[in-house]
């Protein structure tokens, strides 16, 4: 299947025009379940309005939208990143940066642009952090654009910060805004390893 842009989830609703129209047409009978539209072997990218330096992008086996219930589910994902527009004096080069990678088998994307999911793996490039994300059916692995990431439950691996955490909230900046008291991470006193152009590198 030919790439499909994705501006916001709006714009993706708009790539299913087809099928959305019939699908929004009054049918005696019709439940939501039955509704929207459904494609395979998609690439997309999401520029979100809450984020207007960020853009996602991701390939999916199988997306599926729901007007009724606003949602977009994908499932089959590889390639999941988040690139920030490079400016250089306040303009935009129309170059990107990878910012982070995202790792999970599904992804659920609603009218807001907020993802969320029951486990994923985020890695912070810049700060060659590992973030295992683990949330629950009634609270998800939380993605907000323009703030960053929230789960219940989070294993971090990185060069100045290892150890889980409990009812994370972080943003893309690798800063925690909120936590659990019950977590148990620590920052390396010597550390071995420093994080340099997104590699890590032994400290000599």
């Amino acid at each position: 299947m030919r790439p499909v842009q994705k501006v916001g989830l709006y714009a993706l609703v708009g790539i299913m025009a087809f099928a959305l129209i019939f699908a929004l047409l009054p049918t005696p009978g019709l439940d939501a379940s039955q509704s929207g539209a459904r494609l395979s072997g998609v690439q997309l990218r999401l520029y979100p309005s809450g984020d207007a330096d960020a853009t996602w992008s991701f390939r999916a086996a199988d997306v599926r939208n729901d007007p009724v219930a606003g949602l977009t589910t994908l499932t089959g994902i590889t390639g999941g990143q988040r690139l920030l527009k490079e400016r250089v004096g306040g303009k935009l080069t129309g170059r990107e940066t990878l910012d982070a990678t995202l790792t999970t088998p599904e992804l659920t994307i609603d009218d807001q642009d907020t993802m969320t999911t029951r486990q994923a793996r985020i890695t912070l490039v810049q700060q060659c952090a590992d973030i295992d994300l683990q949330g629950t059916e009634q609270t998800p692995v939380k993605i907000e654009q323009g703030q960053g990431f929230s789960a219940t439950e989070a294993k971090i691996n990185s060069t100045s910060l290892t150890g889980t955490i409990r009812d994370l909230k972080m943003t893309f900046a690798f800063s925690i805004l909120d936590s659990s008291p019950n977590s148990k991470y620590s920052v390396p006193l010597d550390p071995t390893e420093t994080c340099r152009d997104g590699k890590r590198v032994p400290l000599t």
